[in-house]
Parts: structure tokens; sequence; C-alpha cells
């Protein structure tokens, strides 16, 4: 299926936040954001399935489509509206197996080559980045730039394409310009946990287009 992704797609950190990721939702889906990755590279499998849980409680109480980060098992264990996976992780056509076809599916590029392949595989929206220097993972990929970013968008079509990595208030446009359907944010977003709500709406009030 084509999904319309959201101008922001907003991503949970409990470290970066110091909030948990059903609270990083409410906050967020408070601001305005409509989908929500949760990302965890930290807790074990039956953790995560807890704070996931919680998290897609929350999702679900507000009509908020809830992204699993890289757990194909937890996405499926709680129906969660879909998954986003790395390079690393399981293949999106064996992903697409077991979650179905109405389960969304994102992928993670990081140059031009990648994406190529990525934009022939079943998934639903295709990521990129990172865009500028980030500090939100540890052992980030090469910077891929604008101009990267240009050449991708070019090379995969019609294939929706979310852009990551530094992306703030004061780039979002460049990024937008360049061919990006949606950018993804963590940072800019929690790194002060009370202006979550504000960040959001401010980030929306400039670059949504208008319903």
């Amino acid at each position: 299926m084509q999904i319309k992704l959201p101008k922001l797609y907003p991503i949970t950190d409990a470290r970066l936040s110091g909030l948990s990721h059903a609270e990083q939702v409410r906050r967020l889906s408070a601001g305005g954001a409509t989908l929500v990755q949760l990302r965890e590279k930290h807790l074990a499998p039956r953790e995560f399935y807890r704070v996931a849980l919680e998290a897609l409680l929350v999702a679900r109480s507000r009509g908020v489509r809830l992204i699993i980060n890289d757990r194909v098992d937890i996405a499926l264990a709680l129906s969660a509206d879909g998954v986003h996976l790395g390079q690393d992780d399981l293949p999106p056509a064996a992903a697409r197996q077991l979650l179905g076809e109405r389960a969304i599916i994102g992928f993670s590029t990081h140059n031009v080559e990648q994406a190529r392949a990525a934009a022939l595989l079943p998934i639903d929206y295709l990521a990129i980045g990172p865009i500028f220097p980030t500090s939100s993972k540890d052992n980030p990929d090469p910077v891929v730039g604008l101009e990267g970013l240009r050449r991708v968008r070019q090379i995969i079509g019609h294939v929706p394409l979310v852009a990551i990595g530094g992306i703030c208030l004061e780039n979002i446009e460049d990024v937008l310009k360049a061919g990006a359907d949606s950018v993804a944010c963590l940072s800019f977003l929690l790194s002060e946990p009370t202006e979550i709500e504000s960040r959001m709406r401010s980030i929306l009030a400039r670059f949504q287009p208008e319903s």
C-alpha cells in the first residue's frame, strides 16, 4: 500500500528524554503527532514488550499509529501498526510475510546504493540518513547531506521518503525541499522533555500543509 506520511515523524528515545515511551507518545500526540516510532536499543525482549505495550495503549487511545523499531516479533505480538527495520534486521520480505499486507514496513538506508536496492523491496517507506551530523546514534553512518538526499529522491521514484539525522527547526525546510516526504526527529524534539509538545506544534505550524 502507498501510505501518506506525516511531514514530521517523531521517534522516541527513553535515555535522551528521560521519559517512558508511553509518556513520550502522550506528549508527542498532544503536540499533533499522528505516527510515532518507538525506538529502544537497550532493553531485554520481555521489558521491551512491556514498555511497548504501555506506549501502544496510549497511542490507541489517541488515534496515533505506532511503529516498532527493529523488533518484528514485538510488533507482531502487540499487533502494532508496523515495524521499522535496519540493514541488519530481519529482511523486509520476511517481515511482510509475518506481519501481513496491512502492516507499515519502513527500512533504513544510508547511501544511494542501499536506497536503490531498497526501493524494490516490499516496504511502505524508505528512510535515508544521517542527512546531517547526529548525536542520537552511538556509531552513525557517514553523512549523506542534502545532495545525497536529492539523488536518492531521483532514484527511488514515488516511494515515500523519510529523512533522518541532525534535523532541527533551522534545516527542516531545506530537507523537505530536497525531496523528503517526511522528516524524522529525535534530539530536537526530545532533548528538552518539558518542550516536547510545544516543539511538535512549532514545527507542524510552520511546515505541515493546511488540511
